[in-house]
């Protein structure tokens, strides 16, 4: 099911790429909490994969994390790599590399415009070695909930109706799931909310459309809005005291490795040595 169209995507990161350095500061923000949980690893990883990468923001992130001494860099847009040592131009959606080539995958805000995330999550498996380690961060259903609602009722308001004007972003409850169904072990899933403050609607969407982050969904309306809808959107979109607007980004960050006999395991059912009621000091 081809939810997101593809090859506007990747024209799309083409285009934000020529001038990334302007609208570039969730992934600079991104970019390094992923690199504060490598921090948490007492290990190497010298050969390391960055899944969309946005030019050289993670790279510089890793620099002196994790023993990693090669990250090769992929794109669908190969704008995107220009600036990196190892650039390989490169779908999310069909990794070219043989199998266990990576002591560790990362991705910075990228695979939530995956059609299918969890074929996605299992070549990410298959390409990592045995106990490598997956280090990703991608939007969470929570992001740009304000600009979703009122878009929604500018819809209903104009037009009577509503269509899909925002990417559907996956829900956090899912994540953990997912990583086991690809096949990781260990898997953890955590997130935190990031709430930016705008001075208004137009500075939101220039941003958005700065970093490729606009519509690309497939059964979007090809023609724009009205100037009317828009005006409906600006007079729903919620205000603060000063007129000021913020747009929440919820980051969901997965933590999951390549399975390998070394690593912990759970214990079997009725192998614990103490109740849980005696740990809690409550009765069953």
């Amino acid at each position: 099911m081809q939810v997101f169209d593809r090859k506007l995507i990747r024209a799309r990161r083409e285009r934000a790429s020529i001038d990334a350095g302007a609208h570039d500061f969730l992934y600079r923000e991104v970019a390094l909490m992923l690199a504060d949980r490598l921090l948490d690893i007492n290990r190497g990883f010298p050969l390391a994969l960055e899944l969309g990468a946005r030019q050289d923001i993670l790279s510089k992130a890793l620099t002196g994390k994790g023993g990693i001494k090669m990250l090769v860099a992929a794109d669908a847009a190969a704008g995107m790599v220009r600036n990196q040592i190892f650039p390989v131009v490169a779908d999310e959606e069909l990794l070219p590399f043989r199998e266990n080539a990576f002591d560790a995958v990362f991705s910075n805000l990228s695979l939530h415009w995956v059609n299918d995330l969890p074929g996605a999550l299992i070549q990410v498996r298959r390409v990592l070695k045995p106990d490598g380690v997956f280090l990703a961060a991608l939007f969470g259903g929570e992001t740009l909930k304000e600009l979703r609602l009122a878009m929604m009722e500018a819809e209903l308001d104009v037009f009577g109706g509503m269509s899909p004007r925002i990417s559907p972003f996956i829900d956090l409850r899912d994540m953990g799931a997912l990583l086991q169904r690809a096949g990781f072990a260990l898997p953890v899933v955590d997130f935190e909310t990031l709430r930016v403050s705008y001075p208004d609607v137009n500075a939101l969407m220039r941003d958005l459309k700065g970093m490729g982050e606009t519509n690309a969904i497939s059964a979007r309306i090809r023609q724009g809005g009205s100037r009317r809808f828009f005006k409906k959107v600006l007079d729903f979109y919620p205000k603060d005291e000063d007129g000021r607007i913020t747009a929440t980004f919820e980051v969901v960050y997965l933590n999951g490795w390549s399975p390998h006999e070394s690593q912990q395991k759970p214990l079997k059912p009725g192998a614990a040595e103490f109740r849980l009621a005696q740990v809690l000091g409550t009765d069953e």
